[in-house]
């Protein structure tokens, strides 16, 4: 097998196999960025993920992007919100984030929306580099984590 080979990029829908990779990329990437931990025990954070791959909500999507057969990324989204887009800790900075997020813009083309936490600084950074805008930014009392966050909409 060549180089090119073991480590092109695929982009598809999850499939349930694909269930314990996105969790991991869940987990790791959100303990690598600026944001506030998970306030759900892993077990029901796993079972909240396999309800967006196994039964997702109409018009509710979740794809991933694969590099060398491993799950890397991944963004679970509907035609007018980006509800998760995270990128493996070992993974970012080589576009997968970016293959993502223009894929969820080709299939949302009358725009959406999501929310960023604040302090989470590179996520709002890369959503601005890709043309996102900052339209509200809240104290944090209506989200769980009780955390000041922003909402970024594209286009």
């Amino acid at each position: 097998m060549s180089s090119a080979t073991r480590t092109e990029t695929v982009l598809r829908p999850a499939e349930p196999e694909d269930i314990a990779e996105i969790l991991t990329t869940y987990v790791e990437a959100r303990a690598a960025a600026p944001m506030p931990p998970p306030i759900y025990p892993v077990s029901d954070i796993r079972e909240w993920l396999a309800v967006k791959v196994l039964a997702p909500q109409k018009g509710s999507q979740v794809w991933v992007a694969e590099v060398a057969g491993q799950v890397s990324a991944f963004a679970a989204f509907t035609p007018t919100w980006l509800d998760d887009l995270f990128v493996h800790p070992r993974a970012q900075g080589t576009g997968l984030g970016t293959m993502l997020l223009d894929l969820v813009k080709s299939l949302a083309p009358d725009g959406f929306g999501l929310w960023v936490f604040e302090m989470n600084t590179p996520a709002r950074a890369f959503y601005a580099r890709h043309g996102l805008r900052e339209v509200e930014r809240t104290d944090g009392s209506a989200n769980q984590e009780k955390t000041p966050d922003v909402r970024m909409a594209w286009p």
